[in-house]
């Protein structure tokens, strides 16, 4: 646990610190979806190679994700990290500790293994057939509104599916709030995407990446991320009327209040606006 506890710190800020709030097993669960989540994100913004590259580092990851095949993935794992899909030391890294991901994987419980690998693999599956449109000589382009919104729903709307399913694998909710929780699962994740996109908007795309379509005007953005993350401030609510221990409540709590100070920051100073970490520590600590 320790080993994967570093891994989040050097990939991830906000998360490192939301994911403390998790208990003991459900931590451990979510730790190892996020990095293998994030293994499959270091390879579809590889901004070091070329398009086609990417999709077939995505096709076989899915291939040893499915097979849980750490043998493979050793040999694997040195190779991509060689090719230098990116700079970020951190990801290079992480990209090296496929193997170790894939036996932590092995080790849990068979049901929580099974929702990981499925929507693990089906996020995998998506990004590479966003990248694989056309004839693969461009980079990632978003065409419309709805092409926006599928876009959300593959990268991050899985992984509001894929918590919710251990949530209530583990937490035993009465049917109703279960029910509740999975209409406003992919919801959840796709609101704290889309902040992203808005905010990182001009960093993308000296990247080459298109993510926010031509033509639609800003103010529908704005509008459609705050529809979003009113979903997900009821998501959170749905899991406190349930009963949800604190440490899911915050663990999802955090990410929204940062999300929606964040869209309010990028809405009134423009695409590169971010909190400060004096602002993410202001909100961890008002957290309840």
């Amino acid at each position: 646990m320790k080993r994967l506890t570093e891994l989040l710190t050097r990939t991830s800020r906000t998360f490192a610190l939301s994911i403390r709030l998790l208990p003991a097993q459900l931590r451990h669960e979510v730790s190892i979806a996020y990095l293998l989540l994030r293994v499959a994100d270091t390879f579809e913004d590889a901004d070091l190679w070329s398009p086609q590259q990417r999709v077939d580092a995505l096709a076989r990851l899915d291939v040893l994700v499915g097979a849980g095949d750490v043998v493979a993935a050793v040999t694997e794992s040195d190779r991509w990290a060689a090719a230098r899909p990116c700079e970020h030391e951190g990801y290079l890294e992480l990209v090296r500790e496929l193997p170790a991901l894939l036996e932590a994987l092995a080790g849990l419980a068979p049901a929580s293994r099974s929702t990981i690998v499925r929507h693990v693999r089906r996020t995998i599956v998506g990004m590479g057939g966003f990248l694989s449109r056309g004839d693969v000589a461009a980079d990632l382009a978003i065409t419309d509104l709805e092409d926006l919104r599928q876009y959300c729903y593959v990268v991050a709307g899985i992984v509001g599916e894929l918590l919710t399913e251990l949530f209530v694998e583990q937490g035993q909710f009465p049917r109703e709030y279960a029910v509740a929780l999975w209409a406003q699962a992919a919801s959840f994740g796709e609101g704290l995407q889309l902040v992203n996109i808005l905010k990182d908007a001009d960093e993308d795309a000296l990247a080459g990446r298109s993510l926010l379509p031509a033509g639609i005007d800003r103010s529908q953005l704005f509008a459609l991320a705050h529809r979003d993350l009113d979903s997900a401030d009821l998501y959170v609510k749905t899991l406190r009327a349930a009963g949800a221990s604190w440490g899911v409540v915050g663990f999802t709590l955090l990410p929204v209040r940062l999300a929606r100070a964040t869209l309010d920051r990028v809405e009134r100073d423009g695409p590169g606006a971010k909190l400060t970490r004096a602002d993410v520590a202001e909100h961890l600590s008002a957290l309840r």
